[in-house]
């Protein structure tokens, strides 16, 4: 907000009283009462008369109890009034329709405290008539949205005041899946953290909960009570907070998000997949694991490594139903396992096991590929899931020493089609490698960062692998006879489904086609089983509401092509072949220019994409932006293969290979392992924004052929303005014209420059 606009205009507005007045001929309505010096709105900022007399919030707590599809929301907001005088503010909180107060109250003496209901119309009026006199338009990103407005209530001199406001609404339900939404600023200058708790009762079982917005921890308190938090890495992440959870359906619930795109003739979609939860009653029926855990000895490994190590692999096997099978295999210069093939859990087994581990001393090299091939050509149990839990901190030096010999090694060897999760303790190991082993096995790698416990990390992978429900599993578009239809839905993310297992959660991003009614059939195997669950969508209920999903989609579809470039960069078997630069071979020059392609019209930025939002940084300049981004993917994801700079960009790739919840301050880990984020890009509504100087460019402009031209200018609070807003609102994008500062917008074929001058 500039500073110039705020006095003499700002009183103007908040001086006005009731009813109808005009500005600049448009005719609108207004509160009926005046407003007070301070108006707080705590999802986005303080408004008031005089900048140097602002309360400010300091902290937001919001408790919400959802109980068969009824909500009660409370804040709990923290107001600081820096100044030597006492303030007097009032509140706005914009709200979901349908919402009712139930009670309004805040610290100290003052007249009864109220608040009242204004319906999402006259809420859109408040907001014009303050942007129209303070040329601020940040507010404008609520409407559509019902609007709370409280009483006047004090805020004494260099005190702190508490104000909880508590209020209801009836949830929206999309079949099994019920939805809940707390607006906020999608600003990434917003700064509040805000703790949020859910708990929600359900007659029903919940399946799973789900936010797009925010990280979530979740605890099942029954199969119909879940207890959930925002976890503490994302309370001071902006944006509205969404949550969904999917009452249970039969053995698997599903529910479809979906955005419209003309584009594509379709648009896209977040397939959502719950599990039932885990139940001891379903042990006896549940399909069988067979594990071997593959143990590096290492001279490297020896001490507290390799002890850790010893106690995750006692673990593992302990925590085994009886039935399921185990096998232990140790490697160094040579190697060495329990027994010649997986045995069955149970006494006998599990004390000559442990005796044998307890045995394991550190000494030597590091003969990965040995061990590896040992473990791949174990014939599995009939009817058991074959899993290998495979550790080791250190390079290959004995033996086949080579990334792509070892790879194409273990593909050929993999004819069980045993999933290959793998640990890499440290920063010694080449990261791009288990990446590859574990990814195209249907399982996950794990990096272990040289102070942390592997015991810990190795439990936290185990105890996801708790009764398969669906081996193998495979996700398709049918007709209603259930037919095959591969051109309906493109670029699922992920491409190969990993098992599911209970408790599990399932989601897919992808591209669909058309407007019929979307039909999935997903299929896998369970105790050597064929099953088949078949679900149908229509596609009525897309909306460019659901913009969380085209960017998830992308920022998956980003990474994946960033590990196409990775591992070409893989060291050949043939010494004389050597790694080139991406942009050499005409492929990755293709894959580099999707990546900045997606970059820029989604906002998501990676580490060898980060200059985009660099001030004099011309977005125009395509092949100079294709220049640098090349030099960045050869050097980095090429040319780092093992240390730390390999392991943060493993890190990166983790976390956007799994994304399923917002990242709008594109924060990703550096090479040094420290957290950064980047503000000069700003993802609003469906639309993305790069900041140059004090202007937001639309991506749509800069992907058009004239990014630089303006064919249109708007002032902020002209009747020309408020129809702007009005066609937005429309649009479901009228938060694209909440920046601060000028914002260039792409409408209609045409740039439009907003300005508040």
């Amino acid at each position: 907000m500039r500073q110039r606009n705020r006095t003499g205009l700002a009183a103007a507005v908040l001086a006005v009283c009731m009813g109808a007045w005009e500005v600049r001929g448009q005719r609108m309505h207004v509160a009926v009462r005046a407003w007070a010096s301070n108006i707080v709105v705590p999802q986005s900022r303080t408004l008031s008369v005089d900048a140097s007399r602002r309360v400010t919030v300091t902290g937001v707590k919001v408790g919400v109890v959802i109980l068969e599809q009824a909500a009660t929301t409370t804040m709990d907001i923290s107001l600081h009034n820096p100044t030597a005088r006492q303030i007097e503010a009032e509140m706005l909180v914009p709200v979901p329709a349908g919402a009712v107060v139930r009670s309004f109250t805040f610290q100290g003496a003052a007249k009864e405290p109220t608040a009242e209901v204004l319906p999402k119309d006259q809420a859109l009026s408040t907001y014009k008539s303050i942007v129209a006199r303070m040329k601020d338009p940040a507010l404008l990103e609520f409407a559509g949205y019902n609007l709370i407005r409280s009483s006047v209530f004090p805020v004494a001199a260099r005190g702190d005041q508490k104000v909880r406001l508590t209020y209801e609404n009836l949830l929206s339900a999309d079949g099994d899946r019920v939805d809940y939404i707390l607006p906020r600023s999608e600003s990434v200058d917003y700064q509040v953290p805000w703790e949020i708790s859910v708990k929600i009762k359900s007659k029903r079982a919940i399946s799973t909960v789900y936010s797009p917005s925010h990280q979530l921890v979740a605890k099942r308190l029954d199969a119909g009570v879940m207890a959930v938090q925002v976890a503490k890495g994302s309370t001071g992440e902006p944006g509205p907070f969404q949550l969904s959870y999917l009452q249970q359906a039969g053995a698997l619930s599903a529910s479809l998000f979906a955005y419209p795109d003309a584009e594509l003739d379709g648009g896209y979609f977040l397939l959502l997949v719950g599990l039932p939860p885990r139940s001891n009653a379903r042990a006896d029926t549940a399909a069988r694991r067979e594990i071997t855990f593959v143990i590096d000895r290492s001279g490297s490994m020896e001490g507290e490594k390799l002890e850790q190590a010893k106690a995750a692999a006692l673990q593992v096997i302990q925590g085994l139903r009886d039935g399921e099978a185990f096998n232990v295999i140790d490697y160094s210069d040579s190697i060495s396992s329990f027994a010649a093939a997986p045995v069955i859990r149970d006494a006998k087994n599990i004390e000559a096991a442990r005796h044998y581990i307890r045995a394991l001393a550190a000494g030597g090299g590091t003969n990965l590929h040995d061990a590896l091939m040992e473990a791949l050509r174990q014939k599995p149990a009939k009817g058991m899931l074959p899993i290998v839990l495979f550790l080791t901190d250190g390079l290959p030096t004995i033996g086949v020493r080579s990334e792509v010999a070892i790879r194409t090694a273990a593909a050929k060897a993999n004819v069980h089609t045993r999933r290959v999760f793998t640990f890499g303790v440290g920063y010694d190991v080449n990261v791009p490698l288990l990446d590859h082993l574990s990814k195209h096995s249907r399982a996950t790698s794990t990096v272990v960062l040289p102070k942390e416990d592997v015991e810990a990390k190795v439990s936290q992978v185990y105890r996801r692998l708790w009764g398969p429900v669906l081996a193998g599993p495979a996700l398709t578009a049918v007709d209603a006879a259930g037919r095959e239809l591969p051109r309906r839905i493109a670029d699922p993310m992920p491409g190969a489904l990993g098992d599911i297992f209970e408790g599990d959660r399932l989601v897919v991003l992808g591209k669909y086609r058309g407007d019929d009614p979307l039909r999935f059939q997903l299929q896998g195997t369970d105790n050597d089983r064929t099953r088949t669950f078949t679900f149908e969508f229509p596609l009525a209920g897309a909306t460019t509401r659901n913009s969380f999903v085209p960017r998830l989609w992308a920022s998956r579809k980003i990474e994946m092509l960033i590990d196409e470039i990775r591992q070409a960069g893989a060291e050949p078997a043939e010494p004389s072949l050597v790694r080139g630069a991406p942009a050499a071979d005409p492929k990755m020059k293709e894959l580099t220019d999707e990546i900045v392609r997606l970059s820029i019209k989604f906002g998501i930025l990676t580490e060898y994409t980060a200059f985009l939002a660099r001030e004099g940084t011309d977005l125009a300049r395509r092949d100079a932006i294709l220049r640098e981004t090349n030099a960045n993917l050869g050097a980095r994801a090429q040319g780092d293969r093992r240390g730390q700079a390999a392991v943060n960009q493993q890190m990166n790739a983790d976390f956007q290979r799994r994304q399923t919840y917002a990242n709008r301050r594109n924060e990703y880990v550096d090479q040094n392992l420290r957290r950064v984020q980047i503000t000069q890009v700003q993802q609003v509504n469906d639309r993305a924004f790069f900041r140059r100087g004090s202007r937001w460019v639309d991506a749509d402009a800069i992907n058009s052929d004239t990014p630089n031209r303006v064919d249109r200018t708007v002032r902020v609070g002209s009747p020309e303005f408020l129809t702007l807003v009005d066609e937005l609102v429309r649009q479901n994008r009228q938060g694209t014209l909440s920046m601060s500062g000028e914002i260039l917008l792409r409408m209609g074929g045409r740039n439009v420059l907003v300005t508040a001058n």
